[in-house]
């Protein structure tokens, strides 16, 4: 016999995570929850002793799950906790015109929802991460960050004097002074593992939620696809071990990332032409500014600033928006007496999503292959007039030389676009509850549900995304 369920989710990263603690606080004592995690858990300390060369595990990566023709890859962490495992913590916000690039800017889609739809959950996912973050911010908020500011550097601190809220102390899930089980950051730039366990990931801020009697777990649980009707999907299929398993769910929660929630739904027999189309991420350059009679000394993170004066406005009918991160990693300029006249910075812009650039199936029901041919000329035109906008903005530091990299970096580590919202199956997937269009009790979480991207950074957005499909299902 089949067992049954209330709530079937997939996947323990962020998206899942977020809606299922949501769900647990407003839901009945009695209901009965199948988690479905694809990968294992490697707790904190054993990643730890991992490092330290005290232990040995096999942690399966990204590039193990899904084929390839294409250079471009795509990163992720597709174990318990998923991509907090491995992510910098970077927080910002959306601004309001990002949610309706369309009818601005003529390019795009908009979103279904708006800004004031998502401020309240944005407000709760910055308390449960205890983000920390500066006074003045160029999107509007209803209250404080938790934490205060991490502190700038002596360049950064000149640049916020000249453009104010739009040069500000980077938002972020990096402590800026210890709370609960979290170090402050100890700026070591080792983020992807942190060593004083600064940064919010799902382990050390969700994880007791999967303690909870009404949730059966199940670890290296791949879900392949779902038994589909008319209107309603009514069972999922996983492999576990050797063996092939189903349950059945009343409602069934996607909250893998962008390149699987799409591969089960195609396997699950959906044939809609916007499910998997569309998978991008931003597009990042590094930039260093080599300074005369100035010293770029201070900052109290990996990331100690973000600048918007290139992100908002008319342009974006034309080339992309960009937003700046001022990069605090270990650095001195190999020139003696100049040590510390020098700034980093990465310029990351933003793409539109391309129908031809897709997730489809493959020979292996278990893997899906990602075909990617391009960044789109929208954001290579962001890119081109890098030169010309550090020239415009950051002209009047006293600037020797700037090196700007040749290349675009491999990943942004974000994955994004291939079940868009929208406000029909014509160019969508998923309504703007996260609800799919055509399988009424399946929910679809994540940035896969991006109908455009922003050059922001889309983990806040998405888990805010998240507590409203929660609370928009359970009204």
């Amino acid at each position: 016999m089949t067992d049954q369920y209330d709530l079937i989710i997939v996947g323990t990263g962020f998206a899942s995570s977020f809606f299922l603690k949501s769900y647990l606080e407003k839901a009945g004592s009695n209901k009965k929850i199948l988690v479905l995690e694809r990968g294992k858990f490697h707790p904190y300390s054993e990643r730890l002793a991992l490092k330290r060369g005290e232990k040995e595990l096999q942690i399966k990566k990204a590039g193990q799950t899904y084929s390839t023709d294409a250079g471009k890859i795509w990163v992720f962490d597709p174990n318990f906790g998923g991509s907090s495992n491995c992510w910098t913590g970077c927080t910002p916000r959306f601004l309001p015109n990002d949610f309706k690039m369309n009818s601005l800017y003529g390019v795009g889609q908009d979103w279904p929802i708006s800004y004031e739809d998502i401020e309240p959950y944005y407000t709760e996912v910055e308390k449960i991460m205890a983000i920390s973050g500066p006074e003045e911010t160029p999107f509007p908020k209803t209250s404080p960050y938790p934490l205060p500011a991490h502190q700038l550097s002596t360049v950064d601190s000149l640049l916020q004097s000249k453009y104010g809220n739009q040069y500000i102390s980077q938002p972020t899930a990096r402590a800026s002074r210890a709370i609960g089980t979290r170090g402050a950051c100890c700026s070591s730039s080792v983020c992807d593992l942190c060593p004083v366990n600064a940064k919010f990931t799902i382990e050390n801020g969700l994880g007791y939620i999967y303690e909870d009697a009404r949730i059966t777990i199940e670890y290296e649980a791949q879900v392949i696809g779902l038994d589909t009707g008319d209107s309603l999907a009514k069972s999922v299929h996983y492999i576990k071990g050797n063996s092939e398993k189903k349950a059945d769910g009343e409602t069934i929660v996607l909250g893998a990332n962008a390149v699987f929630n799409a591969h089960i739904l195609l396997n699950s027999g959906d044939s809609n032409p916007n499910t998997g189309a569309g998978i991008c991420e931003q597009l990042g350059v590094f930039a260093r500014l080599y300074y005369n009679d100035l010293d770029n000394v201070g900052g109290s993170s990996i990331i100690s600033a973000n600048g918007y004066m290139m992100y908002d406005g008319e342009h974006r009918k034309n080339h992309a928006a960009c937003i700046i991160e001022s990069f605090n990693t270990p650095f001195v300029r190999n020139e003696a007496g100049k040590w510390r006249k020098l700034s980093i910075f990465k310029f990351i812009y933003e793409d539109i999503p391309q129908k031809e650039n897709k997730v489809v199936l493959s020979e292996d029901e278990r893997k899906p292959k990602v075909v990617y041919n391009a960044h789109s000329d929208y954001a290579q035109r962001g890119m081109a007039r890098l030169p010309d906008d550090i020239d415009k903005y950051f002209g009047f530091l006293p600037i020797e030389r700037v090196e700007i990299d040749s290349y675009s970096q491999k990943t942004e580590f974000h994955v994004c676009s291939t079940t868009k919202m929208g406000l029909t199956s014509e160019d969508s997937v998923i309504d703007g509850n996260m609800l799919h269009h055509k399988y009424r009790n399946v929910i679809v979480l994540g940035s896969s549900s991006y109908p455009s991207i922003t050059p922001s950074n889309p983990t806040l957005t998405l888990s805010a995304l998240s507590l409203r499909a929660a609370d928009k299902y359970l009204l």
